[in-house]
């Protein structure tokens, strides 16, 4: 099987499982989903509040960690494997353009389309609308990511009510269409950090698509081409000069030149060297490998210093991780202050009001209570034991009162800090949550 086909499969897993993956819940909890409507990061069926975002740093370490240690063993293979925009060219290139509407050949990726007749024209107009709707299809599965599709075929219902969504959904499409139509796989070169960085990343040990110089010879010196047909090589060089790996080039590269920018390691050129070679009997001079297996004749080493301490930052990054999701709360609370500093009553009792902002999230109903850890000195006045129903939430109001006069300070208030714990009375050991409040207390003269 080629290369070709091979990424053609790839392309197609992908696709089903990023569309259908918004739709597979645990617990009635989405895999992956970033609501800004619910304030709410789900991860693997967890579900996050904003509050609860410190596994995020983590995620974001493992996905460019990950990068850098895939870019240094197998080069680009996310770029020609598994890029959306990579994949999105493709369907757009190979399927709409060439087989559907046969405006190109997929062999000849360099020769442009001839518009010169009013057929291909039209061709070239309904390809352009065709894209445009699956651009919609595709914009709308992002959407997915960020609104669930059971509020989002609702929302679709009320677009006065969510004139952002429908205006963000356009703007992707369009922004696709521009891209994927229009920008085509400059955007790879110019565009795109990341083939800025790969040439860092590489070593003599990186797989990727490579020429093998000698045994075709050298075509490039000093990175310029030497070599244009066959009675410029010697009799002991192999290449027939055909071509074929440049014209079925995506990006526009002639593989034979070395490591450039460019190349996206989608192993076309391989395809296309393999099919002529092996017609003449012997192995492709385009291959993907490492210059060590290809051209130095050694054994590559994947087990480097290099990838060694990408596997155990990885590995440590995804500890921390599980370790932090593990601790997920079962219930939040937040404390807020009121706008009055403090009351006085009766010259010698002082009062502070809070706002207690509670959301269960556990699976379970609970009736949760508070208690103060220092109850010789103030007393808790107006609060009484709730239940709260899993992901509801609820605001109370705090009021802590002094049991006796304190005299503290002639010059100033002073904040005390006071520990409160809120906890659930069906598991007080295990649900439960300690928290300091700043009880502000007036200055001797305020009680005059």
């Amino acid at each position: 099987m080629t290369y070709a086909k091979k990424r053609y499969i790839n392309f197609f897993a992908i696709t089903i499982f990023t569309f259908c993956l918004p739709f597979f819940t645990i617990n009635g909890n989405q895999i992956l989903l970033l609501s800004f409507d619910k304030m709410q990061f789900h991860f693997l069926g967890l579900a996050f509040e904003m509050q609860e975002l410190y596994i995020m740093p983590f995620l974001l370490i493992i996905l460019f960690i990950g990068i850098f240690a895939m870019t240094s063993i197998a080069g680009r293979v996310w770029c020609g494997w598994a890029c959306p925009q990579t994949i999105f060219r493709v369907i757009y290139r190979d399927l709409i353009e060439s087989k559907i509407f046969n405006l190109r050949k997929i062999s000849n990726k360099q020769k442009n389309i001839n518009y010169s007749t009013i057929e291909n024209k039209i061709k070239k107009i309904l390809s352009i609308g065709l894209f445009s709707i699956l651009s919609l299809i595709i914009a709308s599965n992002f959407m997915w990511y960020f609104i669930p599709p059971k509020d989002f075929f609702i929302y679709l219902q009320n677009p006065n009510e969510h004139v952002f969504m429908y205006m963000f959904i356009l703007t992707v499409a369009l922004f696709l269409v521009y891209d994927i139509v229009f920008t085509k796989e400059h955007f790879c070169t110019y565009v795109c950090p990341y083939s800025r960085i790969q040439s860092s990343l590489y070593d003599d040990n990186t797989i990727q698509a490579i020429y093998n110089t000698s045994r075709g010879g050298q075509i490039y010196k000093n990175k310029e081409k030497v070599v244009f047909k066959t009675k410029d090589l010697t009799k002991e060089d192999e290449c027939t000069t055909c071509e074929a790996c440049v014209k079925i080039c995506p990006t526009n590269i002639d593989i034979r030149k070395g490591l450039q920018v460019e190349c996206i390691n989608c192993l076309e050129c391989v395809d296309a060297c393999t099919s002529v070679m092996g017609k003449l009997g012997k192995k492709t001079l385009v291959d993907w490998g490492s210059t060590n297996s290809v051209i130095k004749n050694k054994k590559s080493k994947h087990f480097t210093f290099k990838n060694i301490m990408y596997y155990l930052c990885i590995l440590l990054s995804v500890v921390l991780l599980v370790i932090s999701a593990s601790k997920k709360e079962h219930f939040l609370l937040n404390v807020n202050k009121t706008t009055n500093l403090y009351e006085i009553k009766n010259k010698e009792f002082v009062t502070n009001n809070y706002i207690l902002t509670v959301q269960n999230r556990s699976n379970s109903n609970y009736t949760f209570d508070l208690k103060l850890e220092d109850n010789k000195t103030f007393e808790i006045v107006r609060f009484k034991a709730f239940n709260l129903k899993p992901n509801q939430r609820v605001k109370k109001v705090l009021i802590l009162k002094t049991k006796k006069r304190l005299f503290l300070s002639d010059l100033k208030t002073t904040p005390i800090k006071v520990k409160i714990v809120m906890y659930a009375k069906q598991s007080p050991q295990k649900v439960y949550k300690e928290q300091y409040l700043s009880f502000i207390y007036p200055r001797n003269d305020a009680f005059k």
